[in-house]
């Protein structure tokens, strides 16, 4: 089976999320049959800071403008039995009207960025990639949140059929490794920065350090402001390659994940760094959001944060006590969430949708 991905990127992981889903996502889809090409617009943001040279599991095609790509996207589409457009992809409308136009099996679109979009949308400003006509010429749209949004989806973007395909993480990239020192800490923090989760990052991490300045912090990411508010003990490692996430994460005895406004509002959206954490057998330390419960066990698997307090809290249970929830969230991870549950999921999902739609002209038919 073939499938055509159009996406943001596959190579370079810096300032975005999407990349190691699809890298462990494309990998594992492999051993279940599909053959995958990823387009991917070869754009200098992602140019100078690439770390994938090979895709396992499928093909790049790096091309500098739809207009030079376009007769061997034709080709591809009309080749596949599944055609997924992503969100911010920066050729998408392009995509999805080759898409309707050319592909005899399933046309998809698949929004990495679901709280963004229905945000947007509530603001009367359409995000670029879908046109005025919504999501109602997919044959299925996936979402990257669940809960809510799902039925939002349908009722503001008129998509029809609307499933959740989570994050997830590939263990086989991300497992426990030894602590290095460059990345030693008491709590740690991985996540490009955002506006909107300032304030998070601000209360339980900037706020904790202030309040014990003999404890280390430290912060992995990319385009960080120069007023962020600095102390002498936080520590910034400027964008860390996905190699380095084990290492990072098993350096500090807590790891903190703060949610995006829209995404913590919506909830039923847990980020790729948190199952990447507990993959490599990290304590976390996360903000509240609905349908966090239904991915680890807040107390047994998972601490909370609502405040600067719990943070420090945190910090002061034993060593003993952070290993039980460390082994016990990365159970859960191994057993729920990794790239070969969701590539099976995917699986499934497709092969329903493409029994649906057959169902359906054989209706239309009769």
């Amino acid at each position: 089976m073939r499938m055509v991905i159009f996406g943001l990127t596959v190579t370079s992981s810096w300032g975005n999320g999407h990349a190691t889903l699809w890298r462990g996502l494309i990998r594992a889809l492999a051993p279940l049959g599909w053959r995958i090409s990823f387009f991917e617009r070869d754009t200098p943001y992602y140019a100078g800071a690439r770390d994938l040279s090979h895709l396992d599991g499928g093909d790049v095609v790096l091309y500098p403008s739809w207009g030079e790509i376009a007769k061997i996207a034709e080709v591809a589409v009309r080749q596949a039995d599944a055609v997924i457009v992503t969100s911010y992809c920066p050729d998408a409308i392009e995509a999805s009207r080759l898409a309707q136009d050319g592909c005899r099996g399933l046309k998809v679109f698949y929004d990495l960025d679901t709280a963004v979009t229905l945000a947007r949308m509530e603001q009367g400003n359409r995000p670029p990639y879908f046109g005025p006509e919504g999501l109602r010429d997919f044959d299925l749209v996936l979402s990257y949140t669940g809960g809510p949004a799902l039925d939002a989806l349908k009722t503001m973007l008129d998509a029809r059929l609307v499933v959740p395909l989570y994050g997830h993480v590939d263990p086989e990239r991300h497992r426990p490794a030894p602590s290095r020192g460059e990345f030693a800490g008491d709590v740690s923090y991985l996540g490009t920065y955002a506006e909107d989760r300032q304030a998070g990052v601000e209360k339980l991490l900037v706020a904790p350090a202030v309040q014990m300045p003999d404890r280390r912090f430290i912060i992995g990411g990319a385009q960080y402001p120069q007023d962020f508010p600095w102390s002498d003990n936080i520590f910034f490692v400027r964008h860390l390659p996905p190699a380095d996430h084990p290492a990072f994460f098993c350096s500090s005895r807590l790891t903190l994940n703060v949610t995006r406004e829209a995404m913590a509002r919506n909830g039923w959206c847990p980020s790729g760094r948190l199952f990447e954490a507990a993959a490599c057998g990290a304590a976390i330390i996360s903000d509240d959001w609905p349908g966090l419960d239904s991915f680890l066990e807040p107390g047994n698997e998972i601490l909370l944060a609502h405040s600067t307090d719990d943070v420090v809290a945190g910090l002061g249970l034993s060593d003993g006590e952070l290993e039980v929830l460390r082994r016990r969230a990365r159970e859960r991870v191994l057993d729920e969430h990794t790239s070969a549950h969701r590539a099976a999921e995917l699986d499934r999902i497709l092969n329903g949708a493409a029994g649906a739609r057959a169902n359906e002209r054989m209706k239309e038919a009769v």
